[in-house]
């Protein structure tokens, strides 16, 4: 114990006292929180120049009303109410007479016009799309249809922009034909707002009921994305040298003169535990700063303390885990090209949570979201975005994620170090697959 506490020291000293462990603990957050920081920017400087739309009424009546709606939207949303900044394009319309030869030479023709930048859009209103479709209709007829035509991408959320204006002046030429009172119009279309609130719960110690509390959008996401996002940069940022550090040590025959001095298990040990140290210092840090500057803010109470201890197990055992099979494959490796390829291994863990972040933030009381979180090397950083999410996970779920995850990383790590402890001094031709896993179980 005593020489893995030297080594676990002496690696920990070393990592914390270069500049880049300095620059990293700024430099990391912005490369896992830039996407979010550039669409912001983004959406910061949006395109301002005028959008021409081209509208084709096949109904004789329904164009002049999406042209209306759509200019009375354009001038409502064109200037920020408070500062008088121009926020959105402004969408000019007009209206095409309909061709009654051939629709697809006329589509052709407006479709062209986009393409020259003429136009932005042209929308083409079916001949029977004032007529409600039937419940028990599965497919929008090409007569019922309103079709957008763009050339814009298909998540560019301008796009989106439209639907609100013709469904408006739709359902008001429905009203109209149903005898309803225009003056009354805005009346029946009025929105009903919808306001979210938490679960009621009792407390346990005194047994009151405590009222629900309000919840916003965007606090039921940032608090999960922020915990999920922490733990995956710390371990990844904590675990990745680990691989390229060794295999460097072994390239250059340091490893052979430290041999002289502790086992290789010892070595392991060390290497691993002064990897736990500069993860919960790093982690330390954003923590306490995170909860300072919400504080101060006022935000307090978006400050998830009760997931806190689990939010360090997780932590622990997984940079446990990744750290014992990155020096494995360090040491399985000649150089470090040869442990550049195996890296996609050791990121998976970390890579794969964040591809399934959106199906369980959508859903996740279901059976992917419940057997994907259980499931041990995903399961520290799905089963914390669960529970950060407002509804929770059942109380057992939790236990049984650590419990698998308590059972497989004391597996990885002794797997690991008998591949540690055989691959160390091989030099040559790389091992395949095969070899590992026999080095794993034999020794």
């Amino acid at each position: 114990m005593r020489r893995i506490l030297l080594i676990a020291r002496r690696d920990y000293l070393a990592t914390i006292r270069t500049k880049a462990f300095l620059v990293g603990l700024v430099v990391a957050p912005l490369l896992f929180g830039g996407g979010l920081l550039g669409v912001a920017l983004m959406k910061a400087k949006p395109d301002l120049a005028d959008r021409r739309v081209a509208v084709v009424d096949r109904t004789g009546v329904a164009g002049a009303a999406i042209v209306e709606a759509g200019a009375a939207k354009s001038a409502k949303d064109l200037f920020d109410k408070t500062t008088g900044k121009q926020m959105h394009p402004r969408y000019l319309f007009e209206i095409v007479a309909p061709g009654n030869r051939d629709p697809d030479a006329q589509r052709l023709a407006l479709s062209d016009r986009v393409r020259r930048r003429e136009l932005y859009a042209f929308i083409e209103i079916g001949p029977q799309a004032l007529q409600p479709q039937p419940p028990s209709a599965t497919k929008t007829t090409a007569a019922n249809r309103i079709a957008c035509f763009s050339n814009a991408s298909a998540v560019d959320d301008e796009q989106r922009w439209f639907d609100g204006p013709i469904n408006s002046a739709i359902q008001k030429l429905r009203l109209a034909q149903l005898g309803v009172d225009p003056d009354r119009f805005d009346e029946v279309l009025s929105p009903v707002a919808v306001e979210r609130f938490s679960l009621i719960s009792r407390d346990e110690k005194s047994g009151q009921i405590q009222r629900a509390r309000k919840q916003s959008d965007i606090e039921g996401f940032v608090a999960p994305f922020t915990l999920m996002m922490l733990l995956g940069m710390i371990v990844l940022v904590g675990a990745s040298p680990m691989l390229s550090a060794v295999t460097e040590d072994k390239a250059q025959r340091i490893v052979e003169m430290l041999l002289g001095l502790a086992s290789p298990f010892e070595l392991m040990a060390g290497k691993v535990l002064a990897a736990v140290g500069v993860s919960l210092t790093s982690s330390a840090f954003y923590v306490i700063g995170g909860t300072l500057a919400l504080t101060g803010l006022g935000l307090a109470d978006m400050v998830p303390l009760a997931l806190l201890p689990w939010f360090y197990i997780y932590l622990v055992s997984d940079v446990i885990m990744l750290c014992a099979l990155a020096a494995a494959l360090g040491a399985a490796c000649n150089t470090p090209q040869e442990a550049q390829q195996l890296a996609v291994v050791l990121v998976a863990p970390v890579v794969v949570p964040f591809m399934l972040m959106m199906s369980v933030v959508e859903r996740p009381a279901s059976m992917l979201a419940t057997v994907v979180s259980l499931f041990p090397p995903f399961a520290p950083m799905l089963m914390l975005l669960r529970q950060a999410l407002p509804g929770g996970v059942p109380g057992w779920q939790p236990w049984v994620a650590l419990a698998g995850v308590l059972t497989f990383t004391p597996l990885v790590v002794w797997a690991a170090a008998r591949i540690y402890r055989v691959g160390i001094l091989m030099q040559g031709k790389p091992p395949k697959i095969a070899e590992l896993v026999r080095w794993a179980i034999r020794g």
